[in-house]
């Protein structure tokens, strides 16, 4: 990258401010540094504004629904508020709902348990567990790999359009790979899904904390993502979409908020009459705090603009993909190729290393924090890597020699938290850890590479 291209990119926009910002970790080789958080694709830090926005609710944090009191009150109208907000940042329509869940796991779990009788269900491979594996108890069709997003579009037409009978049918799509970063063209799949009579459920949990994510203009049935990677703590999630399917079936939990009105029959059982709306798949005490995170982190991500954030981004993306690029012993993961767009995460192998190895050494030598190992979506991994599923590496020695596969791999994501320094520091050390080698000895610690004291 040339001086003028890297100075122009970061007049774009300073990060978000975000919790951890200035820890310090130590390093085995002496000292400490600022602790480096490119693991963003697992979990976002949390934006400063929504803790500080939680922490200014926290006095005010009474029971929801039902209550009399002043903060019950005060605590139910922020918690239908943060639905709202969730509703206005996803597009949604004016009939669909937001049910406030766990997390993206969770989410998708319960549109399984509320699918259709008959319903089959179509899933590419390449999806992260919490999307390919929900679906168990129907009838799944499992889609191999694209190499290209048309022909992701046009093996899905093909799926649909021979399946028998020709019943309801549920499409499950990413919109950003957890592994590669590549955005799917969900537009374009939404368009053949309803084309042949079937429905679309799009995960959005590495798309929607760095993209907008329009239900309307995306055309999809439902979308699902977690708290905990769009920049709020852990603990929530969202399911928003059509509230057909979702009002038929019966409730996700059964329990206190979920039913309206029950009563004792005279043969000494029970009948419920249960709740039709977002309520009828909240059973319990909602985690109130959790939604009004998401909805913070909603407003701060609109406020910001997703046009100043994404193109910052693509700054930092540039940057590490053309670092990496210098380095010859470095293969970067990519089912779509290098030209396709994509959102802050990469994953690659290093030659010669075991990825565990590599990833120890990134965190122990430089305060780096990645991850390794296959990412939650085994079959992608695998298929990208040619690997064995029955192989495992060890952490001391190499886990492939050069121009043999590789067995995992090492991730590194970032976001609109993530200074310039990061991703530099990150280039650095890659380039010095494949020229030198690590500088400390490395073992083998329940399953994780962790240094020899």
């Amino acid at each position: 990258m040339s001086v003028s291209t890297a100075a122009t990119d970061r007049s774009v926009s300073a990060p978000l401010p975000v919790l951890g910002r200035d820890v310090t970790v130590p390093l085995v080789t002496g000292g400490e540094v600022t602790y480096a958080a490119l693991d963003y694709a697992a979990s976002a830090p949390a934006l400063q504004r929504v803790w500080d926005d939680v922490a200014a609710y926290a006095p005010y944090y009474g029971s929801v629904h039902r209550g009399a009191g002043y903060l019950s009150q005060l605590s139910t109208d922020l918690f239908e508020n943060a639905r709202r907000t969730v509703a206005a940042f996803l597009d949604c329509r004016p009939a669909d709902q937001v049910v406030f869940t766990r997390s993206t796991t969770d989410s998708l779990n319960l549109l399984a348990r509320a699918l259709p009788a008959d319903c089959r269900v179509f899933v590419f491979e390449t999806e992260h567990h919490a999307s390919l594996l929900p679906w168990r108890e129907a009838q799944v069709t499992y889609v191999d790999a694209p190499r290209t997003p048309e022909q992701a579009v046009a093996t899905l037409e093909r799926a649909l359009a021979d399946r028998e009978p020709h019943g309801p049918a549920l499409v499950c799509v990413t919109g950003a790979s957890n592994v590669t970063g590549e955005l799917w063209p969900v537009r374009r799949l939404a368009a053949a899904a309803h084309a042949h009579g079937a429905r679309i459920v799009l995960d959005a949990a590495q798309l929607a904390p760095h993209h907008p994510v329009s239900v309307r203009d995306l055309d999809v049935d439902w979308v699902a993502f977690s708290g905990h990677k769009l920049y709020a703590p852990f603990g929530a999630g969202v399911l928003a979409g059509r509230a057909d399917w979702l009002r038929e079936a019966e409730p996700y939990l059964a329990g206190g908020g979920a039913s309206r009105r029950v009563s004792r029959r005279t043969d000494g059982g029970v009948d419920v009459e249960w709740h039709e709306g977002a309520a009828r798949h909240e059973a319990g005490s909602p985690n109130v705090i959790g939604a009004y995170a998401i909805a913070s982190a909603c407003k701060a991500l609109t406020e910001a603009g997703f046009d100043t954030l994404v193109a910052r981004e693509q700054h930092l993306i540039r940057t590490v993909r053309e670092g990496l690029a210098e380095v010859p012993e470095v293969s970067v993961l990519s089912l779509f190729g290098d030209d396709a767009p994509r959102v802050g995460v990469v994953s690659f192998v290093v030659a010669g290393w075991n990825s565990s190895h590599f990833a120890a050494a990134l965190s122990a030598e430089y305060g780096i924090g990645v991850r390794d190992g296959l990412f939650c979506a085994h079959p992608l991994v695998r298929t990208l890597l040619g690997s064995d599923p029955e192989t495992q590496g060890e952490c001391g020695a190499p886990e492939a020699a050069p121009g043999e596969k590789s067995l995992n791999a090492v991730r590194v994501s970032f976001g609109a938290g993530t200074p310039d320094e990061h991703v530099e520091r990150f280039v650095t050390a890659v380039k010095e850890l494949v020229r030198d080698g690590a500088k400390w000895r490395y073992r083998t610690e329940d399953g994780r590479c962790v240094p020899a004291v």
